[in-house]
């Protein structure tokens, strides 16, 4: 049977958060938030499970992008 519902993000993974608008990776869930961090590092910030999906495939190619050029720069 298939699921019309979408799976969350995991820890480590891309998500967005649709309350702010933003993209961040999920670093884990505690009292019932979810912890999020900007792509290049910086201050976590807290968003709702309901407010945290997978992003688009249009909305996740200039964050990949940037880790893969961080990456490089960085001889990784």
């Amino acid at each position: 049977m298939a699921s019309n519902q979408q799976t969350r993000p995991g820890i480590g993974e891309l998500a967005k958060d649709s309350a702010r608008d933003r993209i961040g990776v999920v670093m884990g869930a505690f009292g019932g938030r979810v912890q999020m961090r900007p792509i290049g590092g910086g201050k976590e910030w807290d968003a709702m499970p309901d407010n945290v999906v997978a992003p688009s495939p249009r909305e996740e190619l200039s964050p990949r992008l940037a880790i893969r050029n961080g990456n490089s720069r960085n001889g990784l």
